[in-house]
């Protein structure tokens, strides 16, 4: 899924016509090439592919199986411990920043981001199955009924979540907030500096793309065949891989269509639908059923997962032999989880600008789980209650046959024909989402954007869209929705350790942010006192004003540029160079990297060091703010030249009209507490010198 494309970030050299991202060659090469070699090889020699991925599966969960428990755990610590702490307070884009989004349409698109038709298959299936086989307590009992629906709301539950925001946060404060390519090696620039624009950057890029091209394979494959007992339950379409391999077919069809025209309406529109539909049909469950046993049940599991989240959180099996169970549910959905957070996270990174790291926990945290545990309770709970009362015979063929467990289930209703039918336009609606997001974030992907609010290309979006319909095809003729669990909980594995260091390089700018918010509170004073003055200590007020109401063209934006913002960086270092300082300033991309017809404009002391001190103005066009209701005459849009520090911490004010001194007083103020920020890191490192 998509967000709004903010067409109001550009430079003020003009130029309506929009130059396309380029191709990250390598990560598009590199991830297309493993995506069709595996598919070719499912199509060619499925039984040895089978046999391949269950090997490979079977090494990986009895050698880190305990990994990927551990550092789900880690993660949700790790989201839970910023919000709660100072960094919660840091905005995910510049400091004057808004959410662009209301609650309602950011809530709608956050459970529609990662939740899909696989919420469908799982609400059912897995509590009959977690019933009749759990992994320790005794099957068909009280204690194994109360744990079933609780297991599934684990691995449902917050733990995936923790990771979605995780990366989400990432993504955005890197992006919206240092003004870094929205990627996820920008994360890891805190740890390895500018070598993450090379192949260290690519590999990372790499195991991301590869990760969410197999988790998504995964979802749409769950999807495909939820939608296809519903197209047989409502229009008699027989069940079989033929007919998934057509439902995938216009599937795609539909999401490269979407995906390449633009969706951002749509997107928000679905997802709003797609909530109504869903909480409707589990309304009717739950009045047309045993409601009384139902709302009882909610109340218990509310109580059990609080219970025993903590010991399911770090639950190995270490002294007892479940056999593969944990390779075909807690492995599964970690290796899953970890597959899609990067494509979940990209989606919510780019609805959730300018929202604080806290409130952005917080709903990711809570908004999509209270839907998922209100859907997994009534449904599970549900089945359970079936089962209970003497129908066995509805948990073996769900065991048996887990798609078609949800529309058994829906067959005990009243109005069995519209409830499928309206089941059956919910999971489409799922599907046709998760395929058309997915091909738009992959595009990203393998992509150099140019700024967070570019996306790549159509070809991009079309090819993905493409690999990821046949991928899906491959792995239902290799061994249907096995062979595609198999093969996430293989390809989690990569991405993983990514998410260490994804973790870690967040950790260390949050920190190094806090520093500088900390020098800067310290230099204050002195900054306040070198303000320049023009007249009698004072800048006249009349100037003041004329600049406050000043609404300035692309030209005299340009104009501005030419003669007093480069000839006065030009004479700031010019200075510096003179007093052995390292200087450099001119334009720059948004990378920061020093081009002839770069966007910005930055002045960079020490850009080889640790801690660089740049100091950028980046041109905004935006809309003239309306005055009691009147929008000044001749224009509807003007250029503000923005501050942002440090490769891209925006400042949240604009020095156009600024005289040379003003300017040269305003650098020497940022650069002044830059110097109290090293001082300070240098305290920290040698504390007893």
């Amino acid at each position: 899924m998509t967000a709004t494309v903010d067409k109001t970030a550009k430079s003020p050299k003009g130029g309506a016509k929009k130059v396309l991202p380029p191709v990250n060659k390598p990560v598009f090469i590199a991830a297309a090439l493993g995506t069709l070699a595996i598919t070719i090889w499912a199509l060619i020699s499925p039984s040895n592919a089978e046999a391949v991925l269950g090997a490979v599966v079977g090494w990986t969960s009895d050698w880190f199986g305990w990994f990927y428990v551990l550092l789900v755990a880690a993660v949700l610590v790790f989201v839970i411990y910023l919000a709660a702490s100072k960094y919660g307070n840091t905005k995910l884009g510049p400091e004057h920043s808004k959410p662009e989004y209301g609650l309602l349409a950011w809530a709608s698109m956050l459970f529609a981001a990662g939740i899909s038709t696989d919420l469908m298959f799982f609400a059912v299936a897995e509590p009959v199955t977690q019933y009749l086989a759990p992994p320790s307590t005794e099957p068909e009992t009280v204690e194994a009924a109360r744990e079933a629906t609780v297991w599934t709301l684990f691995h449902y539950g917050i733990s995936g979540w923790g990771l979605y925001a995780l990366m989400g946060i990432a993504l955005a404060y890197f992006a919206y907030r240092m003004n870094m390519p929205l990627a996820i090696r920008s994360a890891l620039a805190p740890l390895f500096g500018k070598r993450v624009n090379g192949g260290l950057g690519d590999t990372v890029d790499f195991a991301a793309l590869l990760g969410t091209v197999f988790g998504v394979a995964t979802s749409l494959g769950i999807g495909v065949v939820m939608v296809n007992v519903g197209l047989n339950t409502v229009f008699g379409l027989p069940i079989g891989v033929g007919s998934q391999i057509g439902i995938v077919v216009v599937g795609v069809a539909v999401a490269t269509l979407s995906a390449v025209s633009g969706v951002d309406k749509g997107i928000k529109f679905l997802s709003i639908l797609n909530v109504f539909l869903a909480v409707a049909l589990s309304l009717w469950v739950l009045v047309a059923g045993n409601t009384k046993f139902l709302l009882n049940a909610f109340v218990l599991n509310v109580f059990d997962f609080v219970r025993m989240f903590p010991n399911m959180a770090g639950q190995t099996f270490a002294f007892e032999d479940t056999g593969t169970w944990m390779t075909d549910w807690t492995l599964f959905f970690w290796a899953w989880w970890i597959a899609f957070a990067s494509f979940v996270g990209l989606f919510l990174a780019r609805i959730s600008r300018g929202r604080t790291i806290r409130q952005f926990v917080v709903g990711t945290l809570t908004i999509p789980f209270i839907y998922i545990f209100m859907w997994i309770s009534i449904y599970g709970n549900s089945a359970l209650d079936l089962i209970r009362n003497g129908d066995k015979e509805f948990g073996e063929k769900t065991m048996l046959n887990p798609e078609g467990g949800f529309y058994e289930l829906l067959s005990n209703y009243p109005g069995f024909v519209v409830i499928a039918a309206l089941a059956t336009i919910t999971a489409l609606l799922f599907y046709v989402t998760t395929a058309d997001s997915a091909a738009l974030v992959m595009a990203n992907l393998s992509s150099r954007l140019p700024t967070p609010q570019d996306d790549g290309r159509p070809g991009l979006r079309i090819f993905w869209a493409l690999a990821t319909g046949a991928l899906t095809i491959a792995m239902l003729i290799v061994g249907g929705v096995g062979a595609l669990q198999n093969a996430t909980v293989v390809m989690g594995l990569p991405f993983a350790f990514v998410v260490i260091l994804v973790m870690v390089g967040l950790y260390k700018a949050l920190r190094v942010e806090a520093h500088r918010v900390d020098s800067a509170s310290q230099s204050l004073p002195g900054s306040l006192a070198r303000r320049s003055r023009t007249v009698d200590g004072h800048e006249p007020w009349q100037r003041q004003l004329g600049r406050v109401l000043s609404f300035p063209s692309g030209k005299k934006a340009r104009d501005f540029e030419r003669d007093v913002l480069l000839p006065t960086f030009e004479e700031v270092v010019a200075e510096m160079v003179e007093r052995g300082v390292d200087a450099h300033c001119g334009r720059v991309d948004t990378e920061g990297v020093f081009v002839e017809d770069g966007e910005l404009i930055q002045l960079e002391v020490d850009g080889k060091g640790e801690y660089p001190f740049r100091y950028q103005i980046w041109p905004h066009k935006v809309s003239v703010p309306s005055f009691g209701g009147h929008i000044p005459r001749g224009t509807e849009d003007y250029f503000r030249m923005e501050v942002y520090l440090d490769g891209g911490a925006g400042q949240g004010y604009d020095v156009m009209g600024y005289s040379k001194e003003q300017l040269i007083d305003d650098i020497l103020d940022k650069y002044g507490r830059h110097v109290e920020f090293l001082q300070m890191q240098e305290n920290i490192a040698h504390p007893d010198d």
